[in-house]
């Protein structure tokens, strides 16, 4: 596996960004990832990771840009890692048709129809960018893992949770997509990724998934604004909520009044969901 190379570098709270580029042997494309570093106490020192997983039409740089996330992670000592969102560059017809599909909407899980082969950001996300980050970067121990994100990523986030709750120490996401097969951002994403099997779909849907991987110690958190638009129709929340409490999972879910979808609202409550996987992390 080839090492990757360093795009750019920058630094903030006395850590740095850096941003990387490798080429993904899952995804048969080059890939982009950004890692925030925080200060090192001592030159050995290892850090705990907090993979971060983006939504909709976003990229590996949304996150590092908006949310403001490096000043509780460089306090709390824990490196953020923010992959991209779908694999690029492939110019499969109609990759980029929509906002809502193919490019910028990998939807983290493993594409089963042939036309989208290379949308296995699932096995990218679980497999092979711990292995990459474990090879090249000694100051990480991708041992200590934690997983959070927004909208798609939030979907993402909870089901890859879920399933590997052996992998991660905790979970949390901003206004997630809870139950996509009930939605229709995830019934156009799942029917064309996955096909027409709803049994298929299952597997990657948060609120199915609840019923089966429910063995949870720590509490799952999720910040929901109120005056999100997609709220009603696409992200279904309360579906979730019912699966936990029906099951006895641990969840936290908070309704912020007037907040939208926006990285606005991740950026105000952000440093919560830091210091909730940071407690996990370091326990």
């Amino acid at each position: 596996m080839e090492k990757p190379s360093e795009i750019s570098s920058a630094k903030m709270f006395g850590g740095q960004n850096k941003r990387y580029k490798h080429f993904s042997p899952t995804l048969g494309c080059s890939m982009t990832f950004f890692i925030y570093f925080p200060p090192s106490p001592t030159p050995t020192h290892k850090f705990p990771v907090l993979y971060w997983l983006s939504g909709l039409t976003c990229t590996d740089e949304n996150f590092i840009a908006k949310s403001g996330a490096q000043r509780v992670a460089a306090a709390e000592g824990v490196a953020l890692i923010a992959p991209d969102t779908s694999p690029r560059g492939l110019n499969v017809e109609g990759e980029a048709d929509s906002w809502d599909f193919g490019v910028g909407a990998g939807f983290y899980l493993n594409a089963t129809q042939e036309k989208w082969k290379n949308w296995r950001m699932y096995e990218y996300v679980v497999k092979e960018l711990p292995k990459v980050l474990s090879e090249n970067f000694e100051q990480l121990d991708t041992s200590r893992a934690s997983i959070f994100g927004h909208s798609m990523g939030g979907h993402g986030a909870l089901t890859i949770y879920l399933k590997n709750l052996d992998k991660y120490k905790s979970v949390s996401a901003f206004a997630p997509i809870c139950n996509p097969i009930n939605c229709p951002w995830g019934q156009k994403a799942f029917s064309n990724y996955l096909g027409d099997n709803k049994s298929d779909w299952e597997e990657y849907d948060a609120t199915s998934l609840i019923a089966k991987h429910n063995n949870l110690s720590a509490t799952i958190l999720i910040d929901q604004g109120e005056d999100d638009k997609f709220l009603p129709d696409q992200l279904l929340p309360k579906k979730f909520e019912e699966a936990c409490r029906s099951v006895n999972v641990p969840l936290l879910l908070r309704f912020q009044p007037g907040y939208d979808h926006s990285y606005y609202f991740i950026a105000t409550f952000v440093d919560d969901h830091i210091r909730h996987h940071a407690q996990a992390l370091n326990l």
